[in-house]
């Protein structure tokens, strides 16, 4: 299966946001989106941006504490953080497979802690602090998609 695979540096969060409206663009109802990067990579700011992009004019946050934010635009947005969780399993005890039949998009930022749950229909988002402002933001967008 092939991916198409997109590059970008970014020099602020402004621009990290921008990154994530658009990948907004091309994604669907449905997907999953898989995020990789260190703290204060930018996670947060491009799943902002891309809620932006959805139509979402509610504060998008880190759901550190929550495990799941939960916004409305255009279609459902499930903002997942794995920090916290070591396992899949615990994953699927919030209703994983609840929210992925929801016709909506579920963006799971530290997926690296759950990474047996995607498959290869899965976006994957690594995003690299390069600098203080400077970030280099890798998009995987599997053919399917």
């Amino acid at each position: 299966m092939c991916a198409t695979v997109y590059e970008i540096i970014t020099h602020s969060p402004a621009e990290t946001e921008n990154a994530g409206k658009c990948l907004a663009e091309k994604i669907r109802p449905g997907t999953v989106i898989a995020m990789r990067g260190g703290l204060g990579a930018g996670k947060t700011a491009f799943v902002r941006g891309f809620a932006a992009a959805m139509g979402v004019s509610d504060r998008v946050t880190s759901p550190t504490f929550t495990i799941v934010n939960e916004y409305s635009g255009k279609i459902p947005i499930f903002h997942f953080d794995m920090y916290r969780l070591s396992s899949s399993d615990e994953l699927f005890e919030i209703g994983w497979e609840d929210y992925i039949s929801q016709n909506g998009v579920c963006i799971v930022e530290w997926s690296e802690n759950t990474d047996d749950i995607f498959d290869s229909s899965t976006v994957s988002v690594t995003i690299e602090k390069l600098s203080d402002s400077d970030r280099k933001i890798t998009v995987s967008i599997p053919e399917e998609i």
